[in-house]
């Protein structure tokens, strides 16, 4: 019963910290401007940097990575005072997991915002500073190496979402030594984590196989 409550608690404090979209937020009160309304029309990091550049950009970056740690640490905080992780240390990981996809829901579905919002990524990876940081650390290296290569935002975060369950697997019983089993369930519940925010790029992956997928560049229209 308190695992159930405990798994609740995540779920709900995953979802609704996720819905607060910072894109619009930031630039709605800094800009006066709906970001759902011009660039690419989608609630994230790439269009708030394109149409309003990178002061918007940093907020947005600070408040949807900081929503995913708070949701996962505040998960964890509960479940480890109901004692509901595994022995013999009370471990909680599990919980993270949970949490980190509801608050990739919560961005990509916000109850706040009619239930459109963004693709999920920052708050994707952000869920894995507090599960595992190194995890968070090797997903930050692909997404960098992959776009440094192709200047493709969605295809490094593609590639970043990807990598996770498989990261996270060998992180578990390789470094941390924590055994088969439990590295299985930790990969088992990233894989919802990372087919969210792969089937969220299904239209940019739409145009990159017809060649029309946008580069990122550093300049941004100063004119909206």
């Amino acid at each position: 019963m308190k695992v159930i409550f405990a798994l609740l608690i995540a779920a709900a404090l995953g979802y609704f910290l996720g819905s607060l979209n910072f894109s619009i937020i930031v630039v709605k009160l800094l800009k006066g401007r709906d970001i759902r309304t011009v660039g690419s029309r989608n609630a994230g990091l790439t269009n708030t940097y394109r149409c309003f550049g990178p002061q918007c950009a940093a907020l947005t970056l600070v408040g949807d990575l900081l929503k995913g740690v708070v949701a996962v640490l505040l998960s964890q905080l509960f479940a480890s005072m109901l004692k509901v992780g595994f022995a013999p240390d009370n471990e909680v990981k599990y919980i993270g997991f949970i949490a980190g996809f509801f608050a990739i829901l919560g961005h990509v579905f916000p109850i706040y915002y009619g239930f459109k919002g963004g693709k999920g990524v920052l708050v994707g990876v952000a869920s894995f500073l507090p599960i595992e940081p190194r995890v968070f650390l090797t997903l930050l290296i692909i997404f960098i190496v992959v776009f440094v290569i192709s200047r493709y935002v969605s295809v490094s975060s593609i590639m970043g979402a990807a990598a996770a369950p498989f990261a996270i697997f060998f992180m578990s019983l390789i470094v941390d030594g924590a055994g088969f089993g439990r590295s299985l369930l930790y990969m088992l519940l990233c894989i919802p984590m990372a087919g969210m925010v792969v089937y969220m790029h299904r239209s940019n992956i739409e145009r990159y196989m017809e060649g029309t997928e946008s580069k990122f560049t550093f300049k941004f229209n100063k004119n909206q």
